[in-house]
């Protein structure tokens, strides 16, 4: 009788990680919204592709703003660096990639983007 018990507890247990492991799966299956097309630009002027810079050095970028685009967001190596000032602090040495790309007042990225990579020595 305790057997059949454990072996249900385990059943349940194993049903239990496939549901929670399927709930992520479908999560992640979710696209995200396509970039906006409003006629914005983005060019970061400084460092340039390919420069090698300290481990602390000030981003710059021009934004031409299009019909829906206020503001731009700033990754690094894909993560996005929310509060950006402007100034990078402490990066790792190495390259690292670096990517501007407009944003409207919601946060909905738009199509206007530009990536560098620099190396910091």
């Amino acid at each position: 009788m305790q057997m059949m018990g454990r072996i249900g507890m385990m059943g349940l247990g194993i049903a239990l990680v496939g549901c929670l492991g399927g709930a992520q799966v479908f999560a992640e299956d979710k696209p995200a919204a396509a970039p906006i097309e409003d006629g914005s630009k983005v060019v970061i002027t400084s460092p340039k592709d390919g420069d090698e810079v300290d481990d602390s050095f000030e981003l710059k970028y021009e934004l031409t703003k299009g019909s829906q685009a206020t503001h731009v967001h700033v990754y690094v190596d894909g993560l996005y660096q929310k509060g950006f000032s402007g100034m990078f602090k402490g990066l790792s040495k190495g390259d690292h990639k670096i990517t501007v790309t407009g944003a409207t007042k919601d946060h909905a990225l738009v199509k206007a983007s530009h990536t560098i990579i620099v190396e910091v020595e």
